[in-house]
């Protein structure tokens, strides 16, 4: 944005005018991608646990059901 700002007051947009808009655009992109993306892996590694974790609890619940039917209807 100041960037932005600082052309509007200037005649003709120049490589030096708009360098230190882009540069600062630049770096606030990495830092987003630096924070991002291991929060990303994080986020897919907890999912992948947890859905692990609850197929395992559905599968006991399915067992378990069907030891208890066996043994009331058997």
């Amino acid at each position: 944005m100041n960037s932005f700002r600082g052309l509007a007051t200037v005649q003709q947009a120049t490589l030096a005018t708009v360098a230190p808009g882009i540069s600062e655009a630049l770096i606030a992109t990495a830092m987003g991608l630096f924070a991002a993306i291991p929060a990303v892996l994080a986020y897919n590694r907890y999912s992948a646990s947890a859905d692990s974790i609850y197929s395992g609890y559905q599968t006991f619940a399915e067992e378990f059901s069907s030891i208890l039917h066996r043994r009331v209807h058997g």
